[in-house]
């Protein structure tokens, strides 16, 4: 049997890629301080801390290694500080594993890696405005959180190289679906147009990659379970307006009036369009998304209208 240590497992794209892991027949073994639903075994770490998170992966004696976890407060994570640990804890997470016999990882990217200037020039090549973001596109991040993911990766490629370990990068894309936290897009906007809520937001005229959830757990479970290495993007492969998500949205709640576009300015840096090419995942690894935007807006605006009604935080 496959045995993958996954970190992260309790957070929003652990709790998807858990049981697509499942699915796929591997014996999961989660560490981390939050113990998470689907996993066979549960090894309580502060990842943090270095004895701890060795000790956690002697324990699990894995095959493969899923690691999510880093710093995701919306809002706080693009500069900070917690950045520059998680750098070093996942440095020695990734030799500890191979040490321990491990033989395929894949890390948790970030389409904020990237260069935003050369998505601009993408864009402006062609005819609609738009261009698709390929792996092989210059990275040159404007944040911390974006610096420290491509450093690591930097460094864990020629690592992997030398000690004979497989390695793949998921870029993540925007994400979307039940149980976002808050400061997030659509989780946000669901949740004050049920209160009924103004909204606030800028024009609305950007376009981003929108991937549901559920979609981004199976993806990462699809890749580390093919042989495909290096930088894979995670996405949906067709960028949408922001104004159209959100008069959606304002459809699905029956509160489109409560939208004010326009009422927030859109940061001067903010690329016209945000847009993953994912040619790897579809030929390589074999994984097309499942969720289509509507239906899935249509299953969140949802899951936020039953737990709004039953006095629920959150799906």
């Amino acid at each position: 049997m496959k045995r993958v240590l996954v970190t992260g497992g309790a957070g929003f794209v652990g709790r998807h890629a858990i049981p697509a892991l499942a699915a796929r027949g591997f014996e999961i073994h989660a560490a981390g301080r939050t113990e998470p639903e689907g996993a066979h075994a549960f090894h309580a770490a502060d990842l943090l801390d270095p004895g701890q998170r060795r000790a956690a992966v002697q324990r699990a004696g894995a095959s493969h290694l899923l690691h999510l976890a880093w710093v995701t407060t919306p809002g706080r994570y693009w500069q900070a500080p917690d950045n520059l640990d998680w750098t070093a804890a996942s440095l020695d997470l990734v030799r500890a594993f191979r040490e321990a016999g491990g033989r395929r990882a894949v890390v948790a990217g970030t389409c904020a890696e990237y260069d935003w200037t050369t998505i601009a020039r993408l864009g402006e090549a062609t005819a609609a405005g738009t261009g698709h973001l390929p792996e092989s596109a210059p990275c040159d991040p404007a944040t911390l959180y974006g610096a420290a993911k491509d450093g690591l990766h930097r460094i864990l490629a020629p690592y992997a190289a030398s000690a004979g370990l497989s390695l793949a990068w998921g870029r993540l894309f925007y994400l979307y679906g039940p149980g976002e936290t808050p400061g997030r897009l659509v989780g946000d906007a669901a949740r004050a147009l049920l209160a009924g809520q103004r909204l606030a937001t800028s024009e609305g005229r950007q376009r981003r990659d929108f991937l549901h959830i559920a979609d981004a757990g199976a993806a990462f479970s699809a890749l580390l379970d093919a042989p495909v290495e290096g930088a894979v993007n995670i996405g949906s492969g067709a960028a949408v307006s922001v104004r159209s998500i959100l008069e959606e949205i304002g459809a699905r709640t029956g509160r489109p009036d409560l939208i004010d576009f326009g009422a927030r300015p859109l940061g001067p840096a903010e690329p016209a369009c945000i847009e993953a090419d994912i040619r790897r995942l579809a030929d390589e690894v074999g994984f097309c998304p499942r969720y289509d935007l509507k239906r899935g807006l249509a299953e969140t605006v949802a899951s936020w209208r039953a737990a709004l009604s039953n006095g629920a935080s959150g799906p």
